[in-house]
């Protein structure tokens, strides 16, 4: 007997500390409710069964207690119970994993407005890159990566040569306009999270992920790895700044370039052009070289 209250006391006071908790999501930021409500969705659901079988379980403690004068029936198959099992628990089953597709499928269906930026992530930092004037991202290579040019831009695409490069300091966004992320990870696997815009994805070495946002308030959130990736992973944190768009553009106005910052790595290209140019002498003997 005993039991059994305890288990309804377990049952309605978890109840309760759910509805009454000091801890729940920290106010979003971005457009991705539909994320909070696949969530919710799941805590009724899990919520309902939970509660369901700690009734079923404190009811059968006291049903069933001992008794000497009693002696159990054995009923090897009950195909009624076995077919509403069945039905419920693949109703169960649809409602857990249907809200979630249907925000995934949105989570990485990116609009066509939307403006891409690169996140690149090593041990332990974050660093940023977003198209320059050209509304453009250079390419990049992962044998390009050295000091002169830590991002790997690839010098001879000159989309690249006003790439906007943020290394390891704060990322600004502009509110209410939608962007695209790339996620790149030059050494071993990341996870570029920010709470606040319940927005995750892992960055695997040699690929490139992406998700899509748009901020809705301003302020400044943080930015977390939420993929243990070395001894220093605690310490692999960082900001974003959700400004005003005239905020946004002043502090765009202000950041650097990779043809600005790397000038030795931007101009490489253009000196080997040069070298291998043919002079006009070797041309004019090409052509005429060439069968009429």
């Amino acid at each position: 007997m005993v039991v059994a209250v305890v288990l309804v006391v377990i049952a309605i006071g978890s109840v309760l500390f759910h509805l009454w908790s000091p801890w729940w999501f920290t106010p979003i930021a971005s457009n991705w409710v539909s994320l909070d409500n696949a969530i919710i969705i799941t805590f009724w659901i899990t919520g309902v069964v939970y509660v369901a079988i700690i009734l079923f379980m404190a009811y059968c403690i006291y049903k069933y207690r001992y008794n000497a004068n009693r002696r159990a029936d054995y009923e090897p198959e009950n195909h009624k119970l076995e077919w509403t099992l069945t039905v419920v628990t693949s109703l169960g089953v649809i409602g857990l994993l249907t809200p979630g597709l249907l925000a995934w499928n949105e989570f990485v269906a990116v609009p066509k407005e939307a403006r891409a930026f690169e996140v690149l992530a090593k041990q332990w930092n974050w660093s940023y890159r977003l198209p320059g004037k050209d509304g453009k991202l250079g390419t990049t290579n992962a044998k390009l990566i050295n000091d002169d040019n830590p991002f790997g831009i690839n010098p001879k695409d000159p989309n690249g040569q006003d790439d906007v490069l943020i290394e390891e300091d704060d990322l600004h966004m502009p509110i209410g306009q939608p962007v695209k992320v790339l996620l790149r990870s030059i050494d071993v696997l990341h996870d570029f999270y920010v709470p606040h815009f319940r927005a995750k994805m892992d960055m695997v070495p040699g690929m490139i992920t992406h998700f899509w946002m748009t901020p809705t308030r301003t302020g400044t959130f943080d930015v977390l790895c939420a993929e243990l990736c070395g001894v220093s992973h605690y310490q692999m944190r960082g900001k974003v700044v959700v400004d005003s768009v005239v905020d946004y553009n002043k502090w765009l106005r202000g950041q650097k370039t990779f043809a600005a910052l790397f000038p030795k790595a931007a101009n490489s290209a253009a000196h080997a052009a040069v070298q291998q140019r043919p002079s006009d002498k070797a041309i004019i003997l090409a052509e005429r070289s060439e069968p009429k």
